[in-house]
């Protein structure tokens, strides 16, 4: 039997990440993301596999995110049974991820319930539970950075880091026969050179293929010193307005690194020492986990942590965990700064927060992160006059910053620059980017005489 790539997810979209490798021996999966976007497709993309869970032999796990590893919890209730092969730092932080991701489901549903009784209308059930999330993670093993691991009779595979966030692995795989190897690398998400907290992105060699992210396919980011810049002037006119500032964040990485970049700005004394609120229980304990994988950091951060200067931590700064201090903050009326999940608007508590404060002109919804298609953070970037919050219509009054220079992701230079130090390539196949900056990045490799092959979702590539 021929090796094979099925793609089925996170092809022509940026959420729901998932690939399926098969050879006549074994079948494994990279990664299993949840799809984001609107509940009743939520719902039936995420129960829905062109597979068989149980035949899976192994699956690797590039890092964290829930757009990468956030269906796991569904495969295991399909019948998956096989080992989930990553860092110790993703296989914490997954902990903590799963089982908040299943504990907001739950909320959230419990909320949406509430409205269609009201309203008359069917109730719905949450993809999973926190208890089925937390039975998710007694499955991972861990693996160390350039470690080559056998994970099948034919497929070793060997993690480097990618710079995306702590743990995040660039995946390689050798896939042999009796007649040759194959060595196909997946760097989905792939991170920037120069960020702060995290390592340079490493350059694996020697790859027959290459599954690539094209998120950014066509776009440039400004150098990581401008969303300081941007941050300082969005906080500093906001609160001469006497109003708050709304930042959907990724619990994870986004959090931390907008943290980085306060505490900087306060001890320039370039903001006003306000109050800084983190409502978010999950970014506390993944903020802790930061000093436990201490080794994950670059050199920089480990050395302010030895000295006791920890970018996490300062005066004004408090991390939110019970529900009813989150509600005080909407009451309270006085400038302040609020980050809360989820990053792209779909749940969690930044609704709440959004429900009560967008119709009012004085705030700011600071957003730091990039909004997939069809969630309600994409329609608060394109200003829509009008967006629906818990079923509800709101006006969007805000002003709405948004800052993509904080973002985590390569850009096209850094697509292209990571790509060539890959090759040669027989192959590189654009995944994760909305099909347009998917498109762009295709041209790009084209004019330079590379093989890319954008995937349609379900599609199957034979590996030659």
């Amino acid at each position: 039997m021929p090796v094979s790539i099925r793609f089925l997810g996170g092809t022509r979209t940026v959420t729901g990440s998932s690939h399926l490798i098969s050879t006549s021996k074994s079948e494994v999966l990279l990664d299993a993301g949840l799809f984001q976007g609107r509940r009743d497709e939520f719902y039936q993309v995420n129960t829905t596999f062109q597979y068989n869970p149980r035949k899976v032999d192994a699956l690797i796990l590039s890092h964290a995110h829930i757009d990468h590893c956030g269906n796991i919890p569904s495969l295991i209730k399909k019948g998956l049974r096989c080992k989930i092969y990553t860092t110790s730092a993703t296989k914490n932080l997954c902990k903590l991820m799963l089982e908040d991701s299943g504990k907001i489901q739950e909320e959230d549903i419990k909320y949406v319930n509430k409205v269609n009784r009201r309203l008359g209308l069917p109730l719905r059930k949450p993809l999973y539970t926190k208890k089925e999330a937390m039975r998710a993670t007694k499955i991972f093993r861990a693996i160390s950075y350039a470690e080559r691991f056998c994970v099948t009779k034919d497929i070793f595979v060997t993690l480097y880091d990618a710079g995306h966030i702590l743990g995040s692995s660039i995946i390689t795989l050798e896939i042999k026969d009796s007649l040759r190897t194959i060595r196909l690398g997946y760097a989905v998400d792939l991170g920037r050179n120069n960020l702060p907290l995290l390592n340079d992105p490493v350059v694996p060699r020697g790859l027959d293929y290459l599954i690539i992210e094209s998120t950014y396919g066509g776009r440039f980011h400004a150098p990581i010193e401008e969303a300081k810049e941007r941050l300082k002037e969005a906080i500093n006119r906001t609160v001469e307005r006497k109003g708050k500032i709304l930042t959907p964040a990724f619990t994870l990485e986004r959090t931390q690194e907008v943290l980085y970049f306060l505490n900087e700005l306060l001890k320039e004394k370039a903001i006003p020492t306000i109050p800084i609120y983190v409502d978010s229980p999950l970014a506390t304990d993944i903020t802790d986990l930061f000093k436990v994988h201490f080794d994950y950091l670059n050199a920089q951060t480990r050395r302010l942590i030895k000295q006791g200067y920890s970018p996490f931590e300062f005066l004004n700064l408090k991390f939110i965990r019970e529900q009813e201090e989150s509600k005080v903050l909407n009451s309270d009326k006085r400038p302040k700064i609020i980050i809360a999940g989820s990053g792209m608007c779909e749940s969690g508590r930044i609704l709440h927060h959004l429900k009560n404060n967008i119709e009012d002109s004085r705030n700011t919804i600071l957003v730091v992160g990039y909004m997939a298609k069809d969630t309600l953070g994409r329609r608060i970037v394109e200003k829509k006059r009008i967006v629906n919050i818990f079923g509800l219509d709101h006006e969007l009054n805000a002003e709405v910053v948004t800052i993509n220079s904080f973002s985590g992701h390569a850009d096209r230079n850094g697509l292209l620059e990571f790509i060539n130090g890959c090759l040669p390539l027989k192959r590189i196949f654009l995944v994760h980017g909305d099909e347009e900056q998917s498109q762009l990045l295709f041209d790009a490799l084209s004019e330079r005489g590379l093989n890319a092959h954008i995937p349609t979702k379900g599609e199957e590539v034979l590996l030659d």
